[in-house]
């Protein structure tokens, strides 16, 4: 688990498929999950920080306009 900016943890999970990785985040209290794709040559830091950073976004948008 990891922790984002709006300090809450984050489920990750790595599915290799090919020579490509789908990289799935899990918000745990709202069950609201975000995924990407990338190349296995990326990094896995990489991989991690992009599909956080559309998990925030996702649920961002989900909240509505401030």
């Amino acid at each position: 688990m990891k922790s984002t900016p709006l300090g809450s943890e984050v489920l990750i999970e790595f599915t290799h498929i090919g020579n490509t990785v789908k990289v799935t985040a899990i918000d745990p209290i709202t069950y609201v999950e975000a995924s990407i794709v990338g190349p296995v040559g990326v990094g896995e830091e990489t991989l991690r920080r992009n599909a956080i950073r559309k998990l925030v976004y996702v649920l961002n948008k989900q909240a509505g306009p401030v």
